[in-house]
């Protein structure tokens, strides 16, 4: 009885070895012979990894590689940017700025810079639609909300690390306005004192960082700071050249404005800021400014909202 039960397991064996060697021996097939359906999978990865034939594979890479070399030499070359697929150029700004940016008479945006965007997105065949918001906000939402900002934004280094910025399009200067007959004249009498400046702005960045001793009063819109110099609750305000010149107009025989190089301060560089990284859009950009500057528009612009 043993013995009858030792030669039936020795058949067993011996149809269980043949099978499994047939089962390794048909694993390209497309129908296994043995085995579970991950085994099935497993072996016919190996397959197509292992065993496809060399000329099917080849000229499909020779093709990708070719490609991917082709789209790196066409960058910036006739490519559209993302931001301008739809047709639609999303453009944030602060009206509170004039005569950069203010609001019309019909309650829209207007200014140089919105005059300047339009004839940028004309020359990119785009249509301009302009969003009005804070201007502390403006940077945080490219990208997301808008695609590019222009609202007398002043490069610097801090606004680079988030964002991209155009070709700078205007050269500023920072002024103090004063009231009338204060005696303020250097940058050693603004030591000290409570000084008004739109949030965010480079007037902000001056009377918080440079100047000792100072309280500074943010407002969100710039003629909210210059109604509180009138009415006696700031000493000066810092803000642009050409703001503080529309303010003393306005507010004539009431405030003074200064010229920011008795106290010191730099030039400061206007551009559009852009999505980080963005090559294509800066790129079509910078080009079609460079176009607005040679064929008289830019100067037609700045006749029209600052020199006038």
């Amino acid at each position: 009885m043993k013995k009858l039960v030792a030669l039936t397991l020795a058949a067993v064996m011996t149809v269980s070895v043949l099978t499994a060697c047939g089962s390794k021996e048909t694993a390209g097939s497309s129908t296994p012979a043995e085995g579970t359906e991950a085994d099935a999978s497993k072996e016919g990865q190996d397959v197509s990894k292992e065993e496809a034939e060399p000329e099917a594979q080849e000229p499909a890479k020779e093709e990708e590689q070719a490609s991917d070399t082709e789209g790196t030499e066409n960058a910036g070359e006739g490519s559209v940017s993302e931001a301008l697929a739809d047709g639609v150029l999303t453009v944030g700004t602060n009206a509170e700025f004039p005569p950069f940016e203010y609001v019309d008479d019909n309650g829209e945006p207007d200014g140089f810079d919105i005059a300047l965007i339009k004839a940028i997105g004309e020359k990119l065949g785009v249509e301009v639609k302009v969003e009005n918001m804070e201007f502390d906000a403006l940077v945080a939402s490219i990208g997301s909300k808008i695609d590019v900002a222009i609202a007398g934004m002043t490069v610097t280094e801090e606004r680079q690390a988030t964002v991209d910025f155009s070709d700078s399009y205007y050269d500023a200067l920072q002024y103090v306005i004063i009231p009338e007959g204060a005696e303020i004249a250097t940058a050693e009498d603004l030591v000290g004192k409570t000084i008004g400046v739109q949030l965010g702005t480079t007037g902000d960045f001056i009377a918080t960082d440079d100047i000792e001793g100072t309280t500074v009063s943010q407002y969100n819109k710039a003629v909210d700071a210059v109604n509180d110099l009138i009415n006696g609750r700031v000493d000066c305000v810092i803000i642009d050249k050409n703001p503080a010149l529309v303010f003393e107009s306005k507010f004539e025989g009431q405030i003074k404005a200064l010229d920011g190089a008795q106290f010191d301060f730099g030039v400061e560089n206007y551009a559009i800021a852009l999505p980080k990284g963005d090559a294509d859009l800066a790129e079509q950009i910078n080009t079609a400014l460079k176009d607005i500057k040679a064929d008289g528009t830019f100067d037609e612009l700045v006749k029209t909202y600052i020199e006038n």
